[in-house]
């Protein structure tokens, strides 16, 4: 093997060069569904436990990444494998990497070779929803499979070392979590008892409100969820021994991830699940929903159908605000269980639409036109005298004067002006997830605020209390305003920098685009100016980059580590050279969170890089390093040499 080929050689020297641009985090970012398997451990899903998975992590260590931005680990449905719809307390059992549970540490609770014959079976369909619920439906087979020989063997006077352990850990855990546990085991309970997977049919029943009970009814709900405990005794072990099982594989995730000095970053979704739509219904408004407002990422708006956290709930009743010594209600004790067990799980968190926590969008619920719903919507705490909506006048912490009625509602300056106090007030809930991440010893910069293209005027006063940069997702670029919030030099140092993410386009299938309409030239020219420091060479650099879109892709990439921000994120698509796109927002589609790096990615990613098809990471750090000019040149030359070496031995295949 070459020198330059190393680990310790790589990782060394993309340490070296991300030090010298000043980048302090420089993450990957990959759902759990796209993982890679090994062969025999592949039952056509991805999941962050596995083999294959372990391997992928010690690659991205290898290569310099100092992080890993995992999406939403919740436990999505047969129906939807949307994430971002998924619980916010059970963990996905689908991540249950099965084969584990073939080893006597687990007290081989699946026979040897189980795991092997699933992978052998498993859907090789086109339909991406047909593998889907293949893998879904296989894996809770075998999961009762493992249940049932756990059971039996935990029963047996002669049950092994490795059983008795793993009954002890089950039995620790399951007090633990026996709040949620049991929210959560229910709602699979009564779904098959009255034969409906949609608790909304039977909403006003007692059943439907058992964790909100109507005023007087509450104690026939606790007799209720009591009688309930004790008939589905064994249903509800069984729920909370698949969650010790996935949530005990988290936690070896984490000691690796540790061991190679890679921070886990997890995503607070701000949607809710039917699951917690229902455990939770009381603490939400009844006649709204949240979406996302028209904006330039989606010029129609998004009905989401996600509840909305009411804010007369936020403190206890007496208690008056957070600037004059207030009791925490029912909400923000929610909120504080909630982040305290995302932050006792992760490193850091991706704050998904942190709108949603600030100024919310609202809009009607149970309008049959939601998208016309949501377009005429209003945000929560800013309209206080709206005709159309009189009800959201008693939320309003702005008066009528503070607004600029000449811009739409949903505009980032409709509010013009905050004074301190109503600045804190905006950021009640803000506040409870900075309080959980302190109190957890994390620091504020692994808080991922997810701005995109909107920025409403009290979102950026909140964040700015705090000196949390915004997303730049630079393949957004408007390249006729020199202003736009998405060119690399506008961003700030605490920003975070991409060229996408999971809901835009592979960076490898917007070069081809480019290159069709035409437009390969323009994206040539601007990084011409991002990169080569001396005009008189840029008409040769754009005119080489226009010739090859593969080196305009490297060109792209380097783009992101030239600029002032010291975070860039990567999403896998953009690191693999893989030209699909894993979610396109604003549709249904099964093709969406299926995407995955295939079980011989390593081949097709070293096969790629011949061509300038993936991410050649030295050779784009070396681009960006030249960026600084002669200084920089003259300064980092022996780093430079290093990162050219091996850069060319990767493109030769060594």
């Amino acid at each position: 093997m070459s020198r330059a080929l190393l680990p310790e050689d790589h990782r060394r020297l993309v340490t070296q060069a991300l030090a010298a641009l000043d980048v302090r985090n420089l993450v990957l970012s990959i759902h759990d569904p796209s993982f890679p398997s090994l062969p025999h451990e592949d039952t056509g899903r991805g999941s962050p436990y596995s083999e294959g998975a372990a391997r992928f992590l010690d690659t991205a260590h290898t290569l310099g990444f100092t992080g890993i931005q995992l999406g939403p680990q919740g436990q999505t449905s047969e129906s939807n494998a949307s994430p971002y719809d998924g619980t916010l307390f059970s963990r996905n059992v689908l991540n249950v990497a099965l084969a584990q549970l073939e080893d006597a540490s687990w007290g081989a609770l699946l026979p040897r070779g189980r795991v092997a014959a699933l992978a052998e079976a498993r859907s090789r369909s086109s339909s991406p929803g047909e593998r889907y619920r293949w893998a879904f439906r296989a894996q809770l087979e075998a999961l009762d499979e493992a249940w049932t020989s756990f059971r039996h063997q935990r029963a047996s006077p002669d049950a092994s070392a490795a059983v008795r352990e793993v009954s002890a850990r089950f039995n620790t855990f399951r007090q633990r979590h026996r709040a949620w546990l049991l929210r959560d085991a229910l709602f699979d309970v009564l779904c098959a008892e009255k034969g409906v997977l949609d608790w909304r049919p039977w909403a006003d029943s007692l059943d439907g409100r058992l964790w909100s009970p109507r005023p007087g009814a509450e104690g026939v709900a606790a007799a209720r969820v009591q009688a309930l405990e004790a008939q589905y005794a064994e249903t509800l072990e069984r729920y909370a021994f698949f969650q010790f099982l996935v949530h005990a594989q988290h936690e070896v995730l984490r000691e690796r991830t540790a061991s190679l000095r890679l921070k886990l970053y997890g995503d607070l979704q701000i949607g809710f699940s039917p699951r917690d739509a229902w455990a939770w219904q009381g603490l939400f408004l009844r006649s709204y929903l949240m979406g996302a407002p028209p904006s330039r990422t989606n010029p129609e708006g998004q009905p989401w159908n996600y509840p909305v956290l009411d804010p007369e709930q936020y403190f206890a009743e007496g208690g008056e605000g957070p600037s004059l010594g207030f009791r925490p209600g029912a909400v923000l004790r929610f909120m504080d269980a909630r982040m305290d067990k995302m932050l006792a799980e992760y490193d850091g968190l991706r704050l998904d639409h942190p709108h949603g926590l600030v100024c919310p969008w609202v809009y009607r619920a149970g309008e049959w036109d939601a998208l016309g719903a949501v377009q005429h919507g209003a945000r929560l705490f800013s309209s206080p005298d709206l005709t159309d909506h009189l009800e959201l006048a008693r939320y309003a912490l702005v008066s009528p004067q503070q607004l600029d009625r000449s811009l739409p509602r949903y505009a980032d300056g409709e509010v013009k002006s905050l004074t301190p106090e109503q600045v804190q007030r905006f950021s009640v809930l803000f506040d409870t997830v900075v309080a959980a991440a302190r109190r957890n010893g994390r620091d504020l910069g692994d808080l991922l605020g997810e701005v995109l293209s909107t920025l409403p005027y009290p979102l950026g006063r909140v964040m700015a209390r705090y000196g949390l940069g915004r997303f730049r997702v630079t393949q957004k670029a408007d390249l006729r305003n020199p202003a736009d919030v998405y060119r690399s030099e506008n961003v700030a140092p605490e920003d975070w920098m991409m060229v996408g993410n999971h809901d835009t386009k592979s960076l490898w299938r917007l070069v081809g685009d480019w290159q069709w309409r035409g437009t390969l030239r323009a994206q040539a020219d601007y990084l011409a100016t991002r990169l080569c420091p001396e005009p008189e060479r840029r008409e040769d650099f754009a005119r080489a980059l226009a010739a090859d879109p593969g080196k305009l892709a490297q060109a792209k990439l380097a783009d992101l580590f030239a600029s002032r921000a010291r975070n860039v994120m990567v999403f896998f698509t953009d690191l693999l050279g893989i030209p699909e796109t894993y979610n396109e927002p604003g549709t249904v589609d099964e093709r969406n969170w299926s995407l995955r790096a295939p079980t011989d990615w390593m081949r097709e990613y070293r096969e790629r890089l011949r061509g300038d098809a993936a991410m050649n990471l030295p050779g784009v750090l070396a681009l960006a390093l030249r960026a600084g000019g002669e200084p920089a040149r003259e300064k980092h030359r022996e780093l430079l040499a290093g990162l050219d070496r091996l850069a060319e031995a990767l493109r030769e295949g060594r």
